[in-house]
């Protein structure tokens, strides 16, 4: 299993410059590649490399190796690009948004990430030291740090490139590291979550009573409320200094949702993890075309990374060794955990869940991630029979 485990660099004042000018100029070079991929219509790496790599290293000042990943980061954004319009993520043809994307090549900023491989990059990890490629020569005893896990990880498991960020006046790298699969134990059971508005997600058992546990959402959409206001003032300004603390905010509105995902998976795993049972998850793709809200509804569901929390929980319990599947999750708010009876009426409000067929009342939320760790328990079942 592929992580990424991210480490704080401590460069002094001209290491710091040395590394800006690097992004600098790799990222100048970038533009450059892009622009000729996008006039010759030519996406492929061995191709744009024909045309460019001479180019890059006597204009930019570029090693060979440094311009040879300038070329392949063109051309993987150029592949993601075309992924996303062949999948409409862009947008319907003829519209603003996919419009715009195709009719200019792709830019990067000028502080934009940089590959680096183990020919430009070298790690000392018991002097906690790195030695990397830049412009002005190799910068040798870098320092950098992380916590005791990070860096237990990355001297036991890093695999392949790290890349070299520079993020709200930090330096990091991404180190990629290929950590061992734990083996999946057979789950006794499933715990089933659901996710929603009220509730950013609801755990519950297969059994009828006890074990349902709520992760609330109310200070957190408070929260986002707040932040959705703030961003509409600042978008009205229309300010220089308005569009940068925007930028500012939405990095910081980003942390904020990974931070909570991170905490809410950790605990989801914990429990499957202390009760032996296994994680049924809702299958969410499609959910924006499939959920029918109001407007205010649509904005605080689609505004939050539920794919983010669900991919969270999914690498968690990976390393666990806990057993995941993903269920449909049609009907569950509808559907009568005690009896199976579908009926729209059995949810007369956004918290109550009362049966017309059997009389059971649940939580609603509880009852829905009940049908989901059934539908579970089901999807497991089938997956591994003998």
């Amino acid at each position: 299993m592929k992580l990424v485990v991210r480490v704080k660099l401590l460069p002094t004042p001209e290491q710091a410059a040395a590394l800006e000018a690097t992004l600098h100029a790799v990222n100048t070079a970038a533009n450059l590649v892009s622009a000729i991929a996008f006039d010759r219509r030519c996406f492929r790496t061995y191709d744009l490399r024909k045309h460019t790599y001479h180019r890059i290293k006597a204009e930019n000042g570029l090693a060979a190796q440094a311009a040879q990943h300038v070329i392949k980061k063109v051309a993987d954004a150029y592949r993601t690009l075309h992924a996303n319009l062949k999948a409409g993520n862009l947008g319907a043809p003829g519209t603003t948004r996919r419009t715009r994307a195709e009719s200019k090549p792709v830019t990067f900023r000028p502080d934009a990430a940089q590959p680096y491989d183990d020919r430009c990059l070298s790690w000392q990890m018991r002097e906690r030291t790195v030695s990397i490629w830049t412009t002005r020569g190799r910068l040798k005893n870098v320092a950098f740090t992380g916590s005791p896990q990070q860096l237990e990880t990355l001297a036991a498991c890093r695999r392949g490139e790290s890349d070299l960020v520079h993020r709200d006046g930090g330096w990091y790298l991404y180190a990629t590291c290929e950590v061992g699969d734990v083996p999946v134990t057979e789950p006794d059971g499933f715990l089933g979550v659901d996710l929603g508005i009220a509730n950013i997600a609801t755990t519950a058992g297969t059994a009828t009573a006890g074990d349902g546990v709520r992760y609330s959402g109310k200070g957190l959409n408070a929260v986002r409320h707040r932040n959705r206001e703030l961003r509409r003032r600042l978008q009205a300004k229309r300010t220089k200094s308005a569009r940068r603390l925007l930028k500012k905010r939405r990095r910081k509105e980003a942390r904020f949702a990974a931070d909570v995902n991170h905490s809410i998976a950790k605990q989801i795993v914990t429990e499957a993890t202390r009760t032996g049972r296994g994680i049924a998850l809702e299958d969410l793709q499609g959910i924006r075309d499939r959920v029918r809200l109001r407007k205010p509804q649509r904005v605080t569901l689609h505004s939050w990374s539920f794919h983010q929390l669900g991919s969270f929980i999914a690498y968690k319990a990976r390393r666990a060794g806990v057993a995941v599947v993903h269920v449909d999750p049609a009907y569950t708010s509808q559907e009568c955990s005690a009896c199976g009876h579908i009926d729209r009426a059995n949810r007369p409000g956004q918290e109550t869940f009362r049966c017309t067929s059997c009389g059971f009342a649940e939580h609603a939320d509880v009852n829905a991630a009940r049908n989901i760790a059934t539908r579970g328990v089901a999807g497991w079942a089938v997956s591994h029979a003998a």
